[in-house]
């Protein structure tokens, strides 16, 4: 029931020839009495009718639009905001209990914004600027807070933070965020001589330095002859086993070597365990 109804050919913005289209579409739709809305909402819920449930989505398309709208500032697109909203409403409807005294869009309004906030939360960065619960109210209510343009005092600072109930420093570096911009990782095919170099210019490539790159050689060599010289150390059963213990692509289990040599697994892993002590104790030396 849930699938089919969020799935029903209901106008969405992106099925439309244009959003100022849309937009008017939907403002032409009727709005609902209270009475043809708890008939509706009813006949949904204890029959199932998607009909239903279609006149009580299209009733409210323009409430969304209007939602929509107040999250212009964050650069995001109408109809995509108008799209995300419409999937909350269905929601509403579907989780809508007529029972419970209140009209569809005053339970409508919760999910609507929810699904609004998620996509722009996705959207608005790439870095994600809101993870906690404390820094997603935040998101969505420090513009509103803040009484004039530029960074807050320590006053406003405290004002906010007791109005949303957070931790002073959680609001400040909100701020932080919301003031920064996302910056392409390298610098425009297009740039100029003159303009400031892009983040990439500020990494170290570690392997244009030719003596680390020959201090690296040396290490690996020294390594591998001091682990030469200590298998060489090894009697012959314990240097085989620890061949194809660790080292050889196709490793052996303690269970093979044991049928091998005619032992139990727990002795194949005691010799393993003392070869490994001794070689230790050649790389300590």
């Amino acid at each position: 029931m849930s699938q089919a109804l969020v799935t029903a050919n209901f106008p969405l913005p992106s099925v439309v020839g244009s959003l100022d289209a849309y937009i008017s579409a939907v403002h032409r739709i009727p709005v609902l009495t209270t009475e043809e809305e708890q008939a509706l909402s009813r006949d949904f819920l204890e029959e199932a009718n998607l009909a239903s449930a279609k006149k009580l989505v299209m009733s409210h398309l323009r409430f969304v639009v209007h939602v929509a709208r107040g999250y212009n500032g964050y650069g995001l697109q109408l109809a995509d905001l108008i799209q995300e909203g419409n999937i909350g409403l269905m929601k509403a409807v579907k989780r809508f209990d007529p029972d419970q005294g209140v009209r569809l869009v005053s339970f409508a309004v919760h999910w609507i914004r929810a699904e609004m906030h998620e996509f722009i939360l996705k959207n608005w960065r790439i870095v994600k600027v809101a993870t906690t619960k404390a820094q997603r109210k935040l998101f969505f209510n420090l513009r509103k807070s803040k009484k004039r343009l530029g960074w807050m005092n320590a006053a406003e600072v405290r004002t906010v933070a007791l109005d949303l109930g957070v931790p002073e420093a959680t609001v400040r570096e909100m701020e932080s965020r919301l003031s920064g911009r996302d910056i392409g990782f390298e610098a425009p095919a297009d740039a100029d001589d003159d303009a400031k170099p892009a983040p990439a210019a500020f990494l170290i490539d570690e392997g244009a330095d030719p003596y680390e790159n020959v201090a690296d050689a040396d290490d690996a060599d020294n390594q591998m002859s001091t682990l030469s010289s200590a298998l060489k150390n090894l009697d012959e059963r314990s240097r085989n086993i620890i061949q194809r213990r660790w080292l050889d692509d196709d490793k052996a289990t303690l269970q093979d070597l044991a049928d091998e040599y005619g032992v139990s697994a727990e002795r194949i892993r005691q010799v393993e365990a003392n070869a490994m002590k001794k070689m230790r104790g050649l790389f300590a030396a």
